[in-house]
């Protein structure tokens, strides 16, 4: 029923657009782009005997984007094409002793070993009335209460469709309906979910043997407004049917001071549960989330699994010159983990924690974070940035008392500003992590990348 009710939408607006395919500005104004990212992984698992996962791999994506027919109603039509193929799949995974694994590049095939390639095809309908926009097909949302992961070799994609409404000054009004997606190493799509219901639960637990759980459309609605040049409020809602309700309030802020400039950050999130995970019955059956329920709400209790998260923040950045320097504090309360669309094969959350290897997402994590970065094209080197941030987590509830971790990021970025390859960009990014709730790691990532417009 889910991909009949996407897909005859989507084959008539198609028929659509190509019926007025000869209409002005279809394709005199579509334009296509090839990009190219060579991706190289390497982790290393402190703790235990996974030894490293390793992968290096070659993505193409390919954007194609029509021009909007002629008329009251414009019709235009994009297409992604997405392409991963294995250059080094790191061993196999799950053999005894083996050095190195696979990581998350690649699919696996039955044997444990990555797969050679991997690839999709995602299209999307738009028509356009005024300033006011609706698509519908493949999707890859950015919005606070919902964002797409785009940290390996190709991006994760949605299936849905959204509105988007410009026709007021100042203020932009989204709405939509997600109901799957595509992980960023797969080729088939998932229905949504969330961290404790997205995989089979192992029997001895309050949800003994439950399977995994899925939802069957996430929805969501938010307004943009620039009050002035300076200061822009947001507000969203988000629900994912039959796990949880989520409302987001933020602030974004910049002044000029008599010496460089300071932004601020400010946001705020209320997940309460809904559906199936607000009844015990429901949890019952496995509609749970991740976190920590107590002592006197253990493995039986009436509240374990319920989704339950409140999360502010506020992000500091003073910027001079070359320099931008930031600091910042989280803090979480409530029962759950903070909860956010994650089938568990990668997925990223609109904190300000979300970093290369840990989102500092745990029930009750306080976490202070520090961050500098330096544009060293004040310096006659453009196009060279470099940036280090350090956060530590405390507080993290957990039955062995409250637990903390940190974590130090380290990123260099260099694109090539002229020449023939102009456009050229080089990566390095290192993090190392330090967790009493998770396994340390020392993680490196290099990223080759290289944009061609084709027409």
């Amino acid at each position: 029923m889910t991909a009949i009710h996407f897909r005859l939408p989507l084959a008539l607006s198609l028929a659509l657009a190509l019926g007025l395919a000869e209409a002005g500005g279809f394709l005199d104004d579509s334009h296509a782009t090839l990009s190219l990212r060579n991706f190289y992984f390497n982790q290393d698992n402190r703790d235990g005997h996974a030894g490293q996962t390793e992968e290096w791999g070659q993505g193409l994506r390919l954007d194609y984007q029509s021009g909007y027919t002629e008329g009251t109603v414009g019709v235009s039509l994009d297409a992604i094409g997405l392409l991963g193929i294995r250059l080094d799949g790191g061993g196999r995974a799950g053999k005894a002793d083996q050095a190195r694994t696979p990581s998350a590049l690649f699919p696996l095939e039955h044997n444990g070993r990555a797969r050679d390639e991997f690839s999709s095809l995602g299209l999307t309908a738009k028509l356009r009335i005024g300033a006011s926009e609706a698509r519908v097909g493949t999707l890859i949302p950015r919005l606070p209460v919902i964002k797409a992961n785009d940290g390996r070799l190709l991006p994760q994609t949605f299936e849905g469709a959204q509105l988007t409404v410009r026709e007021f000054d100042d203020l932009t009004l989204l709405a939509g309906r997600l109901r799957q997606a595509k992980g960023r190493a797969q080729s088939h799509r998932d229905d949504l979910s969330i961290n404790g219901a997205n995989s089979p639960r192992k029997p001895g637990n309050a949800v003994s043997a439950a399977p995994a759980r899925h939802s069957d459309a996430f929805d969501f609605l938010g307004l943009d407004y620039q009050v002035s040049e300076q200061l822009q409020v947001q507000y969203y809602l988000g629900q994912l049917e039959d796990f949880y309700r989520q409302h987001f309030v933020g602030l974004n802020h910049e002044q000029a001071l008599p010496l460089g400039t300071l932004k601020t950050d400010l946001r705020h999130f209320d997940t309460r549960a809904t559906g199936r995970n607000a009844s015990r019955s429901g949890r019952t059956e496995g509609y749970t989330a991740a976190g920590y329920y107590g002592p006197g709400n253990g493995e039986s209790g009436a509240h374990r699994g319920r989704v339950d998260n409140r999360a502010w923040s506020a992000l500091f950045s003073w910027s001079l010159g070359a320099h931008t320097l930031g600091a910042g504090y989280q803090r979480l309360s409530g029962d759950s983990h903070f909860i956010q669309p994650n089938q568990g094969n990668g997925s990223d959350v609109y904190l300000i924690t979300d970093r290369q290897l840990n989102s500092f997402a745990r029930a009750g994590e306080r976490t202070w974070l520090a961050q500098y970065g330096l544009d060293f094209g004040t310096w006659g080197l453009p196009g060279l940035t470099s940036n280090v941030a350090y956060l530590k987590g405390s507080g993290i509830r957990s039955e062995r008392g409250h637990l903390h971790e940190w974590e130090r990021d380290f990123t260099l970025a260099y694109v090539v500003q002229a020449g023939p390859a102009k456009g050229l960009g080089i990566t390095w990014r290192n993090a190392s992590l330090r967790s009493q709730a998770s396994t340390d790691v020392d993680q490196n990532r290099v990223f080759l990348t290289y944009s061609l417009a084709l027409f």
